[in-house]
């Protein structure tokens, strides 16, 4: 499998707080505010195993590991499709008080935002293995499990205008589509990132998805998203879990 449920914080959690951190919740910088990887807990190459979890409470998400932090965000439970929300858990840390905090990545305008949440707004750790790279220079997205390549196809990425965007991201939601012929294809993928067409439907969510147009493809015609060959969409559907860690580069 090629994601798994902790059943427990336990040895999950254990190993995010044994990340080299700031010594105290006042050393932390301000890079709580910028994405990037971190170990193995971020899905970097350098560490194939990721983490996520589900919210369990609708909190604040400060941009330093303390109580007076400043507000980034608030957690949200449901994504704009109205499936379960989920938040990549980067890191952890203990405060002096004892208190366990959690850096996320979180899925909001301007992309790439990070901040820092108690252990208790999430649920349990759930562990990915699997980390996704879309290429959009040579039109091609590839899907890592272990650091070895299981699945490659040729892709459609955004306009001049409307560029996919570039960063480090995850897959927050997957679902079948309604219409199988229709423009987004039989399978389709919700992600955090975000296009620059705020009023774009479902507040524009960067998918990555099917097509009704395949002679477009390999190219640049689209809003934002990644448009993938039916067939392709179908076998990538298969094989990669909520929570994989997206690459766009």
């Amino acid at each position: 499998m090629t994601s798994a449920k902790c059943k427990c914080w336990g040895g999950a959690l254990a190993g995010l707080v044994a990340i080299a951190l700031p010594a105290s919740a006042s050393a932390a910088s301000p890079a709580g505010d910028t994405a990037g990887p971190s170990a193995g807990a971020a899905g970097s190459p350098a560490g194939e195993v990721s983490y996520w979890a589900h919210p369990t409470h609708r909190t604040i998400i400060r941009r330093h590991p303390s109580p007076g932090s400043r507000r980034v965000a608030r957690i949200h439970y449901l994504t704009e499709d109205h499936y379960p929300e989920v938040y990549p858990v980067l890191r952890g840390f203990t405060d002096p008080e004892g208190r366990t905090w959690l850096r996320i990545r979180i899925p909001m305008r301007p992309n790439g935002r990070t901040g820092w949440v108690r252990d208790t707004s999430l649920g349990p750790l759930n562990t990915t293995r699997t980390r996704l790279v879309v290429d959009r220079g040579h039109l091609r997205a590839t899907l890592f499990r272990d650091g070895r390549r299981i699945w490659r196809s040729r892709i459609g990425v955004g306009k001049a205008r409307t560029r996919t965007p570039r960063g480090r991201f995850w897959i927050r939601e997957k679902f079948r589509t309604r219409n199988p012929k229709g423009m987004y294809g039989p399978r389709a993928f919700g992600t955090g990132a975000y296009s620059r067409l705020s009023d774009w439907p479902g507040g524009g969510v960067i998918g990555i998805h099917g097509t009704n147009r395949p002679s477009l493809l390999p190219g640049r015609p689209s809003h934002g998203c990644v448009r993938l060959p039916n067939r392709a969409i179908k076998k990538l559907y298969r094989l990669m879990p909520v929570g994989t860690p997206v690459h766009i580069r």
